[in-house]
C-alpha cells in the first residue's frame, strides 16, 4: 500500500500546507518573525531580553524548515513512498518540536 492510497482529499492540501511552512522558515530564518513565536510575542519585555532574538527566530525557522521539507517529500513522493511513512512523518514533527522547545529554551538564552 502506498501514501498516496491512503489520501482521500484534495492534493493541494499538502501544497498549502508546505507552502506556510516554506514561507515561515524563511521568515524566520532571515532572523525576522519573532511575532510568529508563540510565547516570545506575549512576553513582557523584561522575559524578552533573557533571550537572543536572531538566534531564536533561526532556532525555529530551522525547525519549520524540516516539517516544511517533510510536506515537500510526501507531495511529490506520494505514489513511492508505503503508507506507514505517515507513521515515520509524524515521527519526527513530533522529535522536531522537542529539540525545538528545548533549543529554543536552552541555547538561545543570553
Amino acid at each position: 500500500m502506498k501514501l498516496a492510497d491512503l489520501a482521500t482529499g484534495s492534493d493541494w492540501i499538502v501544497w498549502i500546507v508546505f507552502a506556510i511552512f516554506a514561507v515561515l522558515s524563511i521568515i524566520l530564518l532571515s532572523g525576522h518573525g519573532s511575532w510568529f513565536i508563540s510565547g516570545y510575542n506575549t512576553a513582557s519585555n523584561e522575559e524578552k531580553e533573557k533571550y537572543d532574538e536572531k538566534k531564536l527566530c533561526r532556532t525555529m525557522g530551522i525547525g519549520m524548515s524540516i516539517i516544511a521539507i517533510l510536506a515537500l517529500t510526501m507531495g511529490l513522493f506520494e505514489n513511492i513512498l508505503p503508507a506507514f511513512f505517515v507513521y515515520i512523518a509524524l515521527g519526527i514533527i513530533l522529535v522536531d518540536v522537542v529539540v525545538i522547545i528545548i533549543l529554543g529554551n536552552t541555547l538561545c538564552r543570553k
